[in-house]
């Protein structure tokens, strides 16, 4: 590919700290320790780049090895989004677990037990937490990753998070702002768009912000959202008036400002990655998030040198670039210095830090809500449980599993399994594989999934000592012998609730 200018000049230097782009494979491409020696300051992680904690610490090593302040991110929300237990669950429960319990003391040790297994694993950055209020249940895309629907509530346990988070030495980044709460469109398919004024804007969708400016919150992370109420044409990722006007002028905030993954349908469909990138800087972003599915070389040079051309040719001025870059490079600075200081023995030291490796059950455990019908028993043989299972979004993705059958295997030996979706979740299906067993059935978002609600009223009727165990947001009606609701899909959600099944 011809570059429009030579590797040394500071505009390309500039262009390339701004980018944090993804790859593919378990240990660092060729390309990427090359961009990186030529001036990339951001990596970022997918679930496809980790097998192990060893191997995670390992590929930190090999990019610190090209720039030592280099920053790793990574998308670790814990709960249903993890990529550091991407194939195995999450040990700590997600935010609307931590809101339910609604302890903040518990939300920064949870944050912070998370921080500490990241930076163990040279990880400095972290794309969260979520900051939305969930104000429309019928979110397809936040949903449990929002620590609830009151500003007040969402906006403490922010600050904890991110309090917690950053003693670890992680920097957060808290996200999606202006809030992606009251959405019934994911940005990974295509635009939402919020119809509030500007009195609901900031008494609902901006409170949980201002507390993470408030706590001090590293970075935050721009939304591919329509607000008509500030800027009727540009998504807030795009829009001078929400990054410059509101977020820095009217909120004050002086910290990196990330863009969500500009390949999501919400800008590539519309804008396309290029001309979305520069867009992003002239409003005001300083960092692009590139590499969720577009992960090579060739998209770190086609985004490099589309801003190089604008700076060349007057649409993205030299020192809004060169100020994007300088607070990329001012957090890469506090991060190495936090890993620095933590010194022989202290909490971020890789590989003699003291933790709290229980305190992902704990939180899950305080989070269930048990519910029970006159009579009912908990479960003490094997059942049988039936998962009826949606489709997964793009951000929580469906490599991860999730459900309560293999924690009731290991309390209850030969418990029986199934999966059913809208095309198989029949109560008669689930009563014929059930035979004489008592059914367990596990959900995820019954309010969402019309199918579930009718195969669940089915089979109550059919089997009314049925236990129910709903694993997303619990906004049905709870029914059933037991209802247990986890409030989110962690692994330690699954462990919980086959406790409460089982009355252990």
């Amino acid at each position: 590919m011809t570059t429009l200018i030579t590797r040394t000049d500071t505009v390309t230097r500039d262009a390339l700290a701004v980018l944090q782009p993804g790859f593919t494979g378990t240990s660092a491409p060729d390309w990427l320790l090359r961009s990186v020696g030529e001036g990339l300051s951001s990596v970022g992680l997918f679930g496809r780049n980790i097998a192990s904690p060893e191997q995670l610490a390992a590929l930190t090593a090999q990019l610190r090895a090209e720039r030592e302040d280099v920053l790793v991110a990574i998308d670790e929300e814990g709960g249903d989004v993890t990529r550091l237990e991407v194939r195995g669950g999450s040990s700590f429960p997600g935010n609307l677990a931590l809101g339910a319990v609604d302890d903040v003391d518990l939300t920064r040790d949870v944050a912070r037990e998370l921080g500490r297994r990241l930076a163990e694993c040279g990880v400095n950055l972290n794309w969260a937490p979520s900051a939305d209020v969930n104000s429309d249940p019928g979110n397809p895309v936040i949903g449990v990753r929002s620590f609830g629907a009151d500003p007040a509530l969402v906006a403490r346990h922010t600050a904890a998070y991110v309090e917690g988070l950053q003693a670890a030495g992680v920097a957060a980044c808290t996200k999606h702002f202006p809030g992606h709460g009251d959405t019934n469109v994911d940005s990974h398919h295509d635009m939402p768009r919020i119809d509030v004024d500007l009195a609901t804007l900031h008494a609902r969708e901006l409170v949980p912000f201002r507390a993470a400016i408030a706590a001090g919150s590293k970075s935050v992370m721009s939304a591919h959202i329509l607000l008509p109420a500030l800027d009727p044409t540009r998504p807030a990722t795009l829009s001078p008036q929400i990054l410059t006007g509101l977020l820095r002028e009217e909120l004050g905030y002086q910290g990196l400002i990330i863009t969500d993954g500009m390949e999501m349908r919400a800008i590539s469909a519309t804008y396309g990655i290029e001309r979305g990138s520069v867009l992003a800087i002239v409003a005001g972003a300083d960092a692009i998030c590139v590499g969720g599915g577009l992960a090579d070389e060739e998209t770190v040079l086609r985004l490099r040198d589309a801003l190089v051309a604008a700076v060349r040719s007057g649409e993205l001025p030299e020192e809004r670039l060169a100020d994007a870059a300088a607070r990329v490079r001012s957090l890469a600075s506090w991060t190495s210095a936090a890993r620095e200081a933590s010194g022989p023995g202290a909490e971020v030291q890789e590989g003699t830090a003291p933790g709290n490796e229980t305190i992902g059950l704990v939180a899950a455990r305080r989070a269930v809500t048990v519910t029970r019908a006159p009579g009912a028993t908990p479960v003490m043989s094997a059942p049988y449980v039936a998962a009826f299972t949606p489709v997964a979004n793009i951000a929580v993705g469906d490599e991860t599993p999730w459900g309560v059958a293999a924690d009731l295997a290991r309390l209850l030996p030969g418990t029986a399994t199934g999966t059913f979706t809208a095309e198989t979740g029949t109560a008669e299906a689930v009563v014929t594989a059930a035979g004489g067993r008592r059914i367990v059935a596990v959900v995820r978002d019954e309010h969402r999934h019309p199918w579930m609600a009718v195969a669940l009223d089915a089979l109550l009727a059919a089997r009314p000592d049925t236990v129910v165990v709903e694993m997303g947001v619990p906004q049905a009606t709870p029914r059933g012998a037991l209802h247990v609701a986890t409030h989110g899909a962690a692994r330690v959600c699954g462990a919980a609730a086959a406790e409460a099944v089982t009355g252990r």
